[in-house]
């Protein structure tokens, strides 16, 4: 059948509709006021994607507790340098779980080659101790962030050696032409920054390093007013890394008549400012010192170690787990063996401030 010239415009603007509506959700989609009226601090969630989500975030169920008392495990197996303080009987019942939380499949052999429980030949067994370090650090260091519900390492890895949600820096396309000049790492498709036309790699210079986190400026040209456009541009990647790991909108944080102020921000703001600085500190901590041990095929294109970002705990929740609080179960994942280089940074007074819980809506 040959189509008219009117069915062909007909056809041609339908399929430019059904294509700018592809990015679209289809309703219902939920909303929740967060803030005064008028504000514009509504979380909007699709249900859809929650149901499909929940059951990724539902806690294992813990391992039965053992009766206190007992032989110290340092006393009867060799080298065992974090978890030594436990009993033989708490230690045995923490190993049972993180082969759960880690390597269901695979079992002990994971990490322990040709049941030599004593040796460290496996790669797996040197980083499994850091990042028990890491994770005693967290629940009694990182409060801030953390509060009492802590970390274990199911937060991380959900049954899997390795998280999903990890990364390595990305330059991004180094080409540059007479037009475009340098690409900085942006201006191509990335997940990372929702396909948008942001900077891919966000996280080197927020998770690793400490670059400053600005839109604008604080005070007039010329005096100290540096902030950049380009600046503001790794700013909103990064905001969009958070925004997706987190499952929510910009007014989880931000009161949307001015971004940049603290005050009439939520107290989830200055919790997402101490969760910045908790993950670069286990990055620079704990991941970085671990690049040597990891073979090449597990370093990323650049040869630098695996690290973590928001994406990491949360996956796509608000709080990883929905606020599980399984760290609780476990002794073994508090007390000694944390690091205390990795302590929060001090708390600027604003965010000291935001901390404290906001008027309830009206």
């Amino acid at each position: 059948m040959i189509m008219s010239g009117m069915h062909k415009l007909l056809f041609s603007g339908a399929l430019a509709a059904l294509t700018l509506l592809a990015g679209c959700e289809r309703p219902p989609i939920e909303s929740v006021q967060r803030g005064y009226r008028g504000t514009a601090m509504v979380g909007v969630y699709n249900p859809r994607t929650l149901e499909v989500q929940a059951p990724k975030h539902q806690a294992p169920e813990a391992v039965p507790a053992v009766p206190a008392g007992g032989p110290a495990a340092s006393t009867v197996y060799k080298n065992v340098q974090v978890l030594g303080d436990l009993s033989l009987a708490e230690f045995t019942r923490t190993m049972v779980a993180i082969t759960q939380w880690v390597a269901p499949e695979q079992g002990c052999a994971y990490c322990h080659a040709g049941g030599n429980f004593e040796a460290d030949d496996l790669y797996t067994k040197v980083v499994a101790r850091k990042m028990l370090q890491m994770t005693r650090t967290v629940n009694t260091s990182w409060k801030s962030h953390v509060a009492d519900t802590g970390v274990t390492c199911y937060t991380c890895h959900r049954g899997n050696p390795v998280p999903e949600n990890i990364w390595f820096t990305d330059s991004g396309p180094t080409a540059r032409s007479r037009h475009m000049g340098d690409r900085a790492g942006q201006n191509f498709p990335s997940k990372v920054t929702a396909y948008a036309s942001l900077p891919v790699d966000p996280f080197t210079p927020f998770l690793k390093e400490a670059k400053e986190i600005r839109v604008y400026g604080t005070t007039a040209l010329p005096e100290g007013n540096m902030q950049s456009i380009k600046q503001a541009e790794w700013t909103y990647s990064l905001m969009t890394h958070m925004s997706d790991a987190l499952g929510v909108n910009c007014t989880y944080c931000h009161n949307s008549q001015s971004f940049g102020s603290w005050e009439g921000s939520t107290p989830q703001r200055a919790t997402a400012w101490h969760g910045i600085r908790m993950a670069r500190s286990l990055n620079n901590t704990y991941m970085e010192p671990l690049t040597a041990n990891f073979p090449k095929e597990r370093l990323g294109p650049e040869g630098d170690v695996a690290k973590a970002n928001c994406a990491t705990c949360h996956q796509g929740a608000y709080k990883p787990l929905y606020g599980a609080a399984m760290a609780k179960d476990y002794p073994a994942l508090y007390g000694a063996g944390a690091t205390a280089a990795a302590a929060p940074a001090a708390m600027p007074a604003a965010v000291a401030k935001a901390r404290k819980p906001a008027a309830p809506a009206k």
